[in-house]
């Protein structure tokens, strides 16, 4: 029997919808993302983004403090009264508030910590923040949880869009990194501004007698998750910051956000299409395996395909879009494009601890994850930079399999399907690379090279279709982009 949601719409429909939606508002926020790098890379120096870049490594962790999980919490909740909405509301607000205290107090040791003292002024003025991504948390997640996708995208792209202007207008001025702290608090602002009006409601006042406390356990373990995560993501920027300098850094950071940020804006939101579908499905095994292992493949062969062109082009990419005084980025960049490749096939793990509630088990994987992680960058360090970039890149190699294996023991999931759908998957996509990089070889011109990069990638995977097996894969893959409408319904 057909899954209906709550609009009668059958929920495979939705959720292809949502996805759709989901990959057309990230593409745009991606575009958006690639202008602030090519724009302000040629407006900004290294230094001005590794000063930044020094802040956020070590106040971003209160985001996710500030969250607590509580947004997951409110999405997974079979049910979400109105008077829990507002309690969860004013407990993400209060953490907020909290933590932006916090840092105002704690910035002197921030920039002391990295021996720089315009670090103080930096830190407080990205402080209010944390209030304003507290306020907006459970409008985000009342947006999710409704399968709203078609406002968030609105939200998302005029608040990014908005920010970036901002920032270029900014850096015109000769405000240097400054211009990079009003784009986080211009987002900030926007995002909480619009987020508001499209939810339509408003809080009410929390009462005592408000159930939340199961809600408020999930969410504390999805943030212990996630704070063992983003210590090991975000060690690597400590360390240069710390061992070699802002210059250094920035270069770093550079390389980072022209990869992963866009490439998170893809993945995360994603996350907000996948969970209530799986959640959804927890009762019926056979379509929840289907849904996970159908996952992994719409990743590979999409965002991971994407990511061999990177490996395979990363000189001429760098060159392209940050310009020739950034080519030290290329070597990072390419080493960060391996990371993302291990680190995306894992993401449908992710998914599957967070719909069967096993938030427990993802602490103790995301502590192992993380030694791991941390280890390989503190021994690649010893080598400058580019061997903390090898030591992220090495890292999700050793805990990607690990990781099915781990989440195996605890539900049934279709482990063995998986492994070997990713294995095709890197077969295309090391092949993929391999063929980018030779094409790019010929040529001089950045544009040329990667634009013929390009066209040999695809050609490779043209001709994996004779295989069998990857045949298949296409068809599955094409079979879920079938579904989704021309014309997304309004939302």
């Amino acid at each position: 029997m057909t899954i209906l949601s709550d609009d009668n719409a059958p929920l495979g429909q939705r959720a292809a919808r949502g996805a759709l939606v989901t990959i057309g508002a990230q593409g745009a926020r991606m575009v958006i993302q690639f202008a602030s790098v090519v724009v302000l890379s040629r407006l900004l120096s290294p230094h001005d983004y590794g000063l930044v870049a020094m802040v956020l490594a070590i106040i971003g962790v209160g985001e996710i403090l500030r969250d607590f999980g509580l947004s997951s919490a409110a999405v997974q909740a079979r049910s979400l009264s109105t008077a829990q909405r507002s309690t969860l509301f004013w407990l993400n607000t209060g953490i907020g508030l909290a933590l932006a205290l916090i840092v105002v107090a704690a910035a002197p040791l921030i920039a002391a910590f990295y021996g720089s003292p315009q670090l103080v002024d930096v830190a407080r003025a990205l402080a209010p923040t944390f209030l304003l991504n507290g306020m907006a948390t459970q409008y985000r997640a009342s947006l999710v949880r409704d399968l709203r996708f078609t406002s968030l995208a609105r939200v998302d792209i005029t608040a990014a869009a908005t920010s970036l202007a901002i920032a270029i207008t900014a850096a015109l001025a000769g405000l240097g990194y400054w211009a990079l702290v009003a784009q986080q608090l211009g987002q900030a602002l926007v995002l909480f501004a619009l987020l508001a009006l499209a939810a339509r409601w408003l809080p009410g006042l929390p009462r005592r007698a408000t159930e939340v406390r199961g809600l408020v356990t999930f969410g504390g373990n999805v943030v212990a998750s996630q704070l063992i995560g983003y210590v090991a993501n975000n060690i690597d920027s400590v360390v240069i910051g710390a061992r070699f300098g802002a210059a250094p850094l920035g270069i770093y950071s550079r390389a980072f956000q022209l990869l992963m940020t866009p490439l998170n804006q893809v993945r995360s939101p994603l996350t907000s299409v996948a969970l209530p579908v799986l959640s959804r499905l927890s009762a019926d095994a056979a379509r929840f395996s289907r849904f996970v292992e159908l996952g992994q493949l719409a990743l590979g062969y999409t965002l991971v395909a994407g990511l061999g062109l990177i490996i395979g082009t990363a000189e001429p990419l760098t060159v392209l879009l940050l310009g020739d005084q950034w080519l030290e980025a290329a070597p990072i960049l390419r080493l960060l494009a391996i990371a993302a490749t291990f680190q995306t096939l894992a993401f449908v793990g992710y998914w599957v601890y967070l719909a069967r509630d096993l938030t427990h088990d993802l602490v103790r994987f995301s502590l192992v994850s993380a030694a791991i992680r941390i280890a390989c960058i503190l021994i690649g360090s010893q080598w400058g930079v580019i061997g903390v970039a090898w030591g992220y890149a090495i890292a999700p190699c050793l805990t990607w399999p690990i990781s099915l294996w781990w989440l195996s023991r605890r539900t049934m999931i279709p482990v063995g399907r998986l492994y070997a759908g990713a294995g095709r998957i890197l077969v295309g996509v090391s092949g993929g690379a391999a063929a980018a990089w030779a094409a790019a070889s010929i040529l001089e011109l950045p544009v040329l090279r990667v634009g013929l990069g390009a066209v040999a990638l695809i050609a490779w995977y043209a001709i994996l279709a004779v295989v069998p097996a990857i045949r298949r894969d296409y068809l599955r893959v094409w079979a879920v982009i079938r579904l989704m409408p021309k014309r997304v319904r309004r939302t």
